[in-house]
């Protein structure tokens, strides 16, 4: 495959609470995609990209200098992505409120693009909160992935480099990227082609 015709994948790190995990889990499926060479990767950390929370009259330009700066520095990032993976915990059977949040500041940038899910947690793996995005992203003309990948008991499935320490996992993630490449490559022709009707 030629360099410029790989497929953009932003990783969506979610989670903004300190002495977080997901930097761990972030760092694991960023290496995954490094690996394979028909995708390109940009991590998006919410914590060094945090967004505005208050939003302006619907339909206006921010309403601040400031508040136009810090989506500058994430929108077009998204906007030239062609599929997402978002990396998110779970918390209350949702997803953390910045990452909502970050959603709800784009529109456009979603729309026929895929996403995929890495997610975490206790009990649960966080599949509660991927169950939660997908009826988000559905309502902005996203695709969500039907496999994810979920740690259950997080803190004890990483090794001290960073490493999953169940095999499972690696296959689980190389299964769900796989599925990413083939819609991320059939949505962005479909783009190509003819513009999106929304």
């Amino acid at each position: 495959m030629h360099h410029d015709d790989r497929l953009k994948i932003a990783i969506i790190l979610g989670s903004t609470r300190d002495g977080r995990f997901g930097t761990t889990v972030a760092d694991w499926i960023e290496t995954h995609l490094r690996q394979r060479d028909d995708m390109s990767t940009d991590l998006v950390d919410l914590v060094e990209t945090p967004l505005p929370t208050v939003f302006p009259v619907l339909g206006q330009p921010p309403a601040t200098q400031e508040a136009a700066d810090l989506l500058a520095a994430v929108s077009p990032r998204l906007d030239a992505a062609d599929a997402f993976v978002i990396v998110t915990p779970e918390y209350n059977h949702s997803f953390p409120a910045a990452l909502k949040n970050a959603i709800d500041w784009h529109g456009t940038e979603w729309r026929a693009k895929p996403v995929g899910f890495v997610s975490y947690g206790g009990f649960s793996a966080g599949l509660r909160a991927v169950e939660q995005l997908r009826l988000v992203l559905a309502e902005l003309h996203a695709v969500t992935i039907r496999d994810s990948v979920g740690f259950q008991g997080v803190w004890s499935q990483f090794g001290p480099d960073g490493t999953a320490l169940d095999p499972a996992a690696d296959t689980a993630a190389k299964v769900m990227l796989d599925q990413l490449a083939w819609w991320a490559h059939a949505l962005r022709e479909a783009r190509t082609a003819r513009p999106y009707a929304a």
